[in-house]
């Protein structure tokens, strides 16, 4: 076994959430390739006085139900997974790589029932756990990012093994100048979008509750979304790729929103509930190793130099209050083009965050 996959499970257990003697821990194991980061995190588990336990899960066995379930059992919460959460002190999910057309052909009606529904479980895992999210680079993944295996992984224990403490220590100085101000405005191609975060906080992500990591996020309120946004990367979600999506708000309500494949499972799941067609999130992407658009929202939402937004759920400690089942990050990538504005101040050009 690569020796890296070692040192990456006892900075997850170690680090990313910390494990205490007398923890009960879930480790997800989604596709066979993750066996590996599995086994070491269960051994630094152990090592750390834990109680490790393993649940196996596949999206081609999701498929399974996708394809040939009844409308009860597409929005079905599992409920071992349900109950894992509240078992759990600290949850691993430790996701493998899988072919992105897995579910092709499948109704983006069914498609996004199922997908409301294992947004719940992820809602639990938010509520009642320490939790950490790794994408474990495979073959298909390899396939997806259009490099081989060996470039992709040396690209993500790269981005997994910066100083995180070094870094994070300039990103909360940096989220406290961005505290001061109240108006984001950003702008580039096809996009003027204006939102508020007066009364709400900057956050960093430095490692601990995704890897490889580095973020500064913080909520808008949503009433106060006005103006229009192109997306250059599709959005990736459920294992379906939606492109050249345009999202368009007027007074804190979306009024228009285009895609040119997949137009109308991106309907689907912003019709999910309330809150699903709001944004939940705003962030700049800082990992300076993350440098390719993977076709994977857990690496790529990492990319230094671009940005995210999330449709749907907020999180808490910005100070944000929308609520969904749906957290979908979409990326814009503003390294050539584009610009974000605090307050009418620049800070954000060619992909460099300037505070």
């Amino acid at each position: 076994m690569d020796r890296r996959w070692k040192q990456l499970g006892e900075l997850l257990i170690q680090y990313s959430v910390a494990v205490e003697p007398g923890e009960r821990v879930m480790i997800a194991m989604s596709e066979l390739e993750t066996y590996p980061l599995v086994h070491a995190c269960f051994e630094a588990a152990v090592r750390a006085g834990a109680y490790p336990q393993v649940q196996f899960l596949s999206e081609s066995l999701r498929d399974l139900v996708l394809r040939y379930g009844d409308e009860a059992q597409l929005a079905w919460v599992p409920e071992l997974e349900a109950y894992g959460m509240e078992w759990a002190d600290v949850y691993l999910g430790l996701r493998g790589g899988c072919n992105l057309h897995e579910h092709d052909g499948i109704a983006p009606e069914r498609l996004a029932l199922n997908q409301a529904a294992m947004g719940k479980v992820s809602t639990l895992r938010w509520q009642k756990t320490r939790w950490c999210l790794v994408r474990v680079p495979n073959a298909a993944f390899a396939q997806q990012a259009e490099t081989n295996l060996d470039t992709i992984t040396n690209m993500f224990f790269d981005a997994c093994f910066v100083d995180y403490p070094t870094l994070a220590e300039r990103w909360r100085a940096q989220a406290q100048t961005l505290n001061r101000g109240s108006e984001v405005r950003i702008v580039g191609v096809d996009t003027d979008l204006r939102f508020s975060v007066a009364g709400r906080s900057w956050q960093v992500f430095d490692g601990k509750i995704n890897m490889p990591d580095g973020e500064i996020y913080t909520a808008p309120l949503t009433e106060t979304l006005d103006g229009s946004i192109r997306f250059e990367f599709p959005g990736v979600l459920g294992g379906q790729l939606v492109h050249d999506i345009c999202l368009r708000w007027e007074r804190g309500k979306l009024v228009e929103a285009t895609a040119s494949r997949n137009q109308d499972f991106l309907h689907h799941v912003i019709q999910t509930d309330a809150g699903a067609s709001l944004i939940g999130e705003f962030a700049f992407g800082l990992n300076p190793h993350v440098d390719r658009f993977c076709k994977d929202i857990l690496i790529d939402e990492k990319i230094g130099g671009t940005i995210h937004l999330a449709l749907g759920r907020a999180y808490p400690e910005c100070g944000g209050t929308n609520q969904s089942a749906i957290h979908w990050d979409i990326v814009k990538d503003l390294r050539q083009q584009g610009t974000v504005y605090l307050d009418g101040h620049p800070i954000f050009e060619q992909g460099r965050l300037a505070v």
